[in-house]
């Protein structure tokens, strides 16, 4: 694995050296990094933690996934608001009823064998590719079928899946790879990194990447959240509000149609808040899985407000930020009981993600902004989480 170019040049200047010996901890601007450490039964996969007064953050380098993200409610009291295992491997485990009697084994999961993508960074493309089929500079390029009929989330085994090499960075950690040319049926090697840093509240998430050949790219980190923290059963209290006037529709197999339609007067209308539960009733389908619109091609690169979240009976609030021209707004509408944390059943409508990226299928749909990425140009886009109370 290596890191790119820009990056390395970023590296030089003074920040401290983690792969010396001396402390394993790291202090910025009153926050605290601390350096990984081995996690897991597999070798090879660390865990670190940035904690500023407001927020707690576990980074693995398996999937450059953020594992927790714990921050206070409205009374001051921390809670866990982000989905994940307590193992990178499942298997059987017997859970204790509340009297102290022993049920039946149950499938507890983990990381690596995780089909629902937990808090991970997907990529090479995250989201859907129509038929896993695109055709760059006159060239047909074939993925694997992995969600019906299509491509999803970078392929069987996308970055997900990889071990990402860390290193720290001011106020965080940059977690960095190389993806070869023909990885997963991608054109080109591809050197990426994801930097998550955190200051006061904000936790930001820095995407950068560059190609030796053209291909379609879209990176984002699919961390499931839920404002009463990770162990509430389902959303439904939550209010939500997204900065679009518009969204995609889809067809039968999630696709954009081409269409890019106005949110006004229909359920996707989210410009205000509205609460969750109510809404998710009008939305066709098991609820929302949909693309909105932040920006549009020829738009001008900057970050714009997303989305926010607001758990009134907690008091706490996700503001999300990015420079990404869309957010995928998904109720967690396919899990299904999967084991998490402290044995906890994760479930339909358990959680939400905000997945800022770019317009799904993009490379088959010319009208949408561009996704692809040329030789000896950078990718670059940040999104920020801000965690608060009311």
């Amino acid at each position: 694995m290596r890191l790119l170019p820009l990056i390395e040049q970023e590296k030089k200047k003074e920040k401290p050296d983690v792969n010396k010996s001396g402390p394993k901890s790291l202090h910025n601007r009153g926050d605290f990094i601390k350096r990984g450490q081995q996690w897991g039964e597999v070798g090879g996969v660390d865990l670190w933690v940035l904690q500023s007064a407001q927020v707690r953050v576990e980074v693995l380098s398996l999937g450059a996934i953020l594992r927790s993200v714990c921050c206070r409610g409205r009374e001051g009291h921390m809670e866990d608001v982000v989905l994940g295992f307590d193992q990178l491997e499942g298997g059987a485990q017997r859970r204790q009823h509340v009297c102290g009697e022993a049920e039946d084994p149950c499938c507890v999961s983990g990381y690596l064998s995780d089909q629902r993508y937990l808090g991970a960074t997907v990529g090479r493309v995250a989201n859907r590719i129509a038929r896993g089929r695109f055709v760059v500079e006159g060239k047909e390029y074939r993925l694997d079928i992995n969600n019906g009929p299509n491509a999803l989330h970078g392929g069987l085994r996308g970055f997900n899946k990889a071990i990402w090499l860390a290193t720290a960075v001011e106020g965080g950690v940059q977690l960095s790879l190389t993806s070869p040319d023909g990885d997963q049926g991608y054109p080109g090697e591809v050197q990426v990194s994801v930097s998550y840093t955190l200051q006061g509240e904000t936790l930001t998430a820095e995407y950068q990447a560059r190609s030796t050949k053209t291909t379609p790219i879209n990176l984002t980190n699919h961390s499931y959240f839920n404002l009463a923290g990770q162990a509430a059963a389902d959303i439904y209290d939550h209010q939500v509000s997204i900065s679009a006037q518009s969204y995609l529709p889809v067809d039968d197999s999630s696709i954009p149609t081409g269409e890019i339609r106005r949110v006004k007067g229909t359920p996707f209308d989210l410009t205000t808040p509205v609460l969750i539960g109510p809404r998710l009733k009008e939305v066709p389908g098991p609820g929302f899985d949909h693309n909105f619109c932040l920006s549009f091609p020829g738009d001008s690169w900057t970050e714009r407000d997303a989305a926010r979240v607001c758990h009134p009976a907690s008091g706490r609030v996700l503001e999300v930020s990015t420079s990404q021209p869309g957010v995928q707004f998904y109720t967690a509408n396919f899990l299904d009981g999967l084991t998490g944390k402290g044995g906890v059943r994760y479930r339909k409508h358990s959680s939400f993600c905000l997945e800022t990226q770019n317009w799904p299928d993009a490379v088959n749909q010319a009208p949408f902004p561009s996704c692809l990425l040329c030789p000896g140009e950078d990718y670059h886009h940040v999104t920020r989480f801000t965690f608060t109370t009311v």
